[in-house]
């Protein structure tokens, strides 16, 4: 790191003086320790390849980060659902094998080919939308949809097995029994039930979305938090690396416990400790 810092030029006296200046002489151990400290207080040192404060760096594209993960999410539900729903309803008949491949099919592509295609064809060849920046809506729509289709594999499966269970529950056939619409039955009583495994997942898929923003905020150039720790992988900029790793992991804590809490308020038999 010290050689780095110091760049190609500098001389074995340079390196050591950087490695003084930024305490990489002490033991690992004491290091780690005040690097903690600090982090507690929200102080993550300066960036030496932006030459800027770490955490004013993450504070300035975290929302870019937030709002593709939060719109990605949204689409991956929207889609998921209803394919889930649809596949359970026609359970082992054409429309189910149908979505099911289409959903493998859909898993099977890397998001970064998908993200590439999406350019060439909407942002090249066609020119509707443009490739790069976050300056309106429009500059979300592509990274948004990448994004929602590599979540909705898991999120499509979970609430087509989920609905299977609960329209094969004995409250669903005594619903049915009392008369009430197909509509009541699906929406009122067994996506409630299966709602609850689902929002589980979403919460993992959320992190997973969080990890995979460092790929497609690189391709379409968003400058969030997954684009500034790419290039601070690049340039081995230790700080910045550090940061964004902890601020994902914290993110993925807090929307983990959401997740527990919405769980408990959908089933009354979960209790929180």
């Amino acid at each position: 790191m010290a050689t780095t810092i110091a760049g190609p030029e500098a001389t074995q006296a340079d390196i050591e003086q950087v490695r003084r200046a930024y305490g990489l002489d002490r033991p690992l151990a004491v290091q780690l320790a005040d690097w903690a400290g600090h982090a507690v207080r929200g102080d993550f040192g300066e960036s030496f390849y932006f030459k800027k404060d770490v955490s004013s760096l993450i504070v300035e594209r975290m929302p870019t980060t937030f709002r593709l993960g939060v719109f990605g999410m949204l689409v991956g539900l929207a889609l998921a659902l209803p394919l889930g729903i649809l596949a359970a309803l026609y359970e082992g008949r054409f429309i189910d094998r149908a979505i099911q491949l289409l959903i493998s099919a859909n898993q099977a592509v890397p998001s970064f080919w998908l993200a590439l295609m999406l350019i060439i064809v909407f942002g090249v060849h066609l020119g509707w939308l443009p490739t790069t920046g976050a300056d309106s809506w429009r500059h979300f729509i592509m990274p948004t949809l990448v994004l929602g289709l590599s979540v909705l594999p898991a999120l499509a499966r979970l609430a087509r097995s989920g609905m299977i269970k609960a329209l094969a529950s004995d409250y669903v056939r005594t619903a049915r029994a009392k008369g009430l619409s197909s509509f009541s039955i699906i929406v009122k009583h067994a996506l409630r039930n299966a709602a609850i495994p689902i929002v589980a997942i979403a919460a993992v898929q959320f992190g997973n979305a969080l990890g995979g923003s460092v790929v497609i905020e690189s391709v379409f150039a968003l400058h969030g938090v997954g684009h500034l720790a790419w290039e601070s992988i690049i340039k081995s900029d230790v700080a910045v690396i550090q940061a964004s790793v902890l601020m994902f992991s914290i993110i993925y804590v807090v929307i983990t416990f959401i997740s527990d809490v919405m769980n408990a308020m959908l089933d009354p038999r979960i209790r929180l400790s």
